[in-house]
């Protein structure tokens, strides 16, 4: 769905529009943000020569190092950070920032976005600028990172009681949970680090505004927080991958433990038969008439034997 949105201020409030023709009618310091939700270039263009700025394309952004995706000039910031979607898909956002105005550029719907548009409009005020709403938006999409890594948590939490409750017949479809799981706790963890990278270079610029400082700070603290979780998240699930593991390890001994009795249980019984399987002239029990029920006894009792002895030992 392509869409543009033009927040600017009238009469202390916040308006928004949805046609780009209004910029000729608006004073343009009174514009707070655009946003570009996969709009047409010819807009594109025309947003760039009114605001003197430099859009990025979609490979542009996808493309960048992570080390690069903060730039700076001297009324000018460029940033780009990576959003994650419900379905831990992630959109590349690009962020222009100049004379406090705020230009967002994306390709598809993000609930921190949503959210940040429904604080503006209950509290016009907190929103004087494009700084207040780019602090704003990496504010909620930090929150946004906090609920999927607790849905995440509760996810191992589930896989760790289905491990404790099927023990006895666990499949390989744990294991491809337990490795889609850290897939997941990965892009988070990345996306993280990302903001984190971005929220620090913010903090060094020297044009912005400094009662926004505190809440730069706050994030770059709930950040710290969200890594630890991520850091026990990964080793909650290295520590199931070990008990699944462990577990199939134990049912594999299980199963040669069974085979190994059954093999030394019926080696008295297959050497005896194979003594009277000997084709020699002289051997006194084949003439006997109770040589073959004597050859059955003898090789129950070596069984019997060395199942006593397995018992004794308490290997059975």
């Amino acid at each position: 769905m392509s869409e543009l949105r033009i927040f600017y201020k009238e009469n202390e409030k916040i308006k928004i529009s949805k046609n780009i023709d209004i910029l000729e009618d608006i004073d343009k310091r009174s514009i707070v943000w655009i946003d570009l939700l996969d709009v047409k270039e010819d807009i594109e263009s025309e947003l760039e020569q009114f605001l003197k700025i430099d859009i990025q394309e979609d490979e542009e952004m996808e493309e960048i190092e992570m080390s690069s995706r903060y730039m700076q000039t001297d009324d000018s910031i460029v940033a780009n950070s990576n959003f994650l979607q419900r379905d831990f898909e992630v959109e590349p956002v690009n962020f222009i920032l100049k004379n406090g105005i705020l230009v967002t550029v994306r390709d598809a719907e993000l609930d921190s976005f949503n959210e940040t548009v429904k604080k503006m409009f209950v509290n016009n005020r907190n929103f004087p600028t494009g700084y207040h709403v780019l602090v704003a938006l990496f504010e909620t999409r930090v929150e946004k990172d906090a609920d999927m890594i607790e849905d995440t948590t509760d996810l191992i939490t589930n896989l760790s009681s289905v491990i404790n409750k099927a023990s006895d017949h666990l499949d390989e479809n744990v294991l491809i949970q337990i490795k889609d799981l850290q897939e997941k706790v990965t892009v988070i963890r990345q996306n993280i680090m990302d903001k984190q990278r971005v929220i620090s270079n913010i903090m060094k610029c020297n044009f912005f505004p400094i009662e926004l400082q505190p809440r730069l700070t706050m994030i770059i603290k709930d950040i710290n927080s969200l890594f630890e979780y991520t850091r026990f998240g990964f080793d909650r699930l290295d520590y199931l991958q070990d008990t699944f593991l462990g577990l199939v390890n134990i049912e594999q001994n299980k199963i040669i433990k069974i085979f190994t009795v059954v093999n030394i249980v019926f080696l008295p019984p297959t050497l005896i038969a194979s003594m009277y399987g000997m084709n020699f002239d002289i051997m006194p029990e084949l003439k006997w008439a109770y040589g073959y029920p004597f050859a059955i006894c003898l090789m129950v009792v070596f069984t019997l034997i060395v199942l006593l002895i397995f018992r004794l030992k308490k290997w059975l």
